[in-house]
């Protein structure tokens, strides 16, 4: 399946709000809430990197705080030359709060596409829940 035309604008908008004066590389994320919400997601760094949150976590976490717990799908964006993958501590958040086969789009701002989704980027995780 092909990303869902309006989750790729938002995460590629996305872009251009998030806040990376030290590594200078902007990610962009859309997550789809059951009810067609989508919650907007960047990456947001501090001088002391590890108090850093990446965009797929800001639009997790933004929509589990706006009394969401079921999604139908998440793009993530970077300006990168390829696709852009999520790191483990965000594939361990999605492991938390998505189905296996939810789909995860990773692109880039130049429109080359990946589907996958979190059983394939997360096999054999810690995981309770599913």
């Amino acid at each position: 399946m092909t990303v869902p035309s309006t989750l790729a604008d938002v995460a590629n908008a996305a872009l251009n709000d998030t806040y990376t004066p030290y590594s200078h590389f902007p990610v962009g994320a859309a997550l789809l809430g059951e009810n067609g919400e989508i919650f907007k997601g960047v990456n947001i760094e501090n001088v002391s990197f590890g108090l850093t949150n990446c965009a797929e976590r800001t639009a997790i976490f933004t929509a589990i705080a706006a009394g969401h717990r079921h999604f139908h799908g998440l793009v993530i964006s970077g300006k990168t030359d390829e696709p852009i993958a999520p790191c483990g501590a965000c594939r361990q958040v999605m492991v938390e709060f998505f189905e296996p086969d939810m789909p995860i789009w990773l692109i880039n701002d130049q429109g080359q596409e990946i589907e996958t989704n979190i059983a394939q980027l997360m096999p054999g995780a810690f995981n309770n829940l599913h």
